[in-house]
């Protein structure tokens, strides 16, 4: 390692740091000679022990890490605010083949709603095209950065030139970032905890499409954060009344009495992306 000046900084933020960083002893601790001492997985490093760090009493600190690292990425991109997308992975594009069909009645329920992603990627546009007045650290378009909505909502913020946000995740069917994700921005997770609560942290809105277990949990928590005042009042769009008063009773859950009637007023609902862009904008008083 070159020797530093007396005034030459160590740290890329620019600040003095006399001790030597954790990289550079990473690397020095691997030149080492190999002997049954230094072998052995007792004398690895902690932090650059990856069974270490996968055991289970590591589970805190994992926690901590995937939190972390999240917010720093997006705090060193610039990112201030979000727009949340959340739909359905299932949810073909206009065109495309229902792929997670099962039958016939599925093919057509999928592909006609198709619409929503074409609806998601133009909200999407909206978005980055506001975002373009703060230099796009305002209004990014967020998505779990899979297939279907997800990629229509990266995928029209990616063709307006604005960077978007994919929280992808850890799934048995290795569902992979959709590739509209700004690369730089690309994230994986494996607690869903973490990952939902990256999704709340900076939304000034939260739109959701119809979709499955997924949409709803993501959904439903959101909506309980601001019932419940744990996240501030903002924007919650629904796009398709039809498909979520069909899915869910939201009438049924005042009548009796589980939720305020008042409660309901926290949802909007609208079809299409111009109506859920004006709800945003007069919001905020754009």
């Amino acid at each position: 390692m070159a020797k530093l000046k007396k005034d030459e900084p160590r740290r890329k933020d620019g600040v003095w740091d006399p001790l030597k960083d954790s990289s550079t002893d990473r690397q020095s601790a691997a030149g080492v000679p190999q002997t049954p001492q230094s072998m052995s997985p007792s004398y690895r490093l902690a932090y650059a022990d990856d069974e270490f760090l996968c055991r289970e009493e590591l589970r805190p600190v994992r926690l901590q890490l995937e939190l972390l690292k999240a917010e720093m990425v997006l705090a060193e991109n610039g990112i201030k605010s979000t727009v949340v997308l959340f739909g359905g992975a299932r949810i073909p594009a206009p065109g495309q083949a229902a792929w997670a069909a099962r039958n016939e009645t599925q093919r057509k329920n999928l592909e006609a709603a198709s619409a929503y992603y074409e609806e998601a990627r133009k909200f999407a546009k909206l978005c980055a095209l506001h975002g373009e007045k703060y230099d796009h650290q305002e209004y990014v378009v967020v998505t779990g950065g899979g297939p279907g909505v997800m990629e229509a909502g990266n995928r029209g913020a990616s063709e307006a030139g604005a960077p978007t946000v994919g929280f992808n995740i850890v799934l048995p069917h290795e569902q992979a970032p959709n590739p509209y994700v700004t690369p730089e921005l690309s994230l994986n997770f494996h607690y869903f905890a973490i990952r939902k609560m990256h999704l709340m942290m900076r939304a000034k809105a939260i739109v959701i499409f119809p979709g499955g277990f997924g949409t709803m949990d993501e959904m439903f928590e959101a909506l309980t954060l601001i019932q419940t005042g744990r996240m501030e009042k903002i924007p919650f769009i629904l796009f398709g009344k039809d498909f979520w008063h069909r899915i869910v009773n939201w009438q049924a859950l005042a009548d009796f009495g589980t939720i305020a009637p008042e409660d309901i007023d926290l949802i909007s609902f609208v079809e299409t992306a111009e109506e859920a862009w004006k709800i945003i904008g007069d919001y905020y008083e754009h």
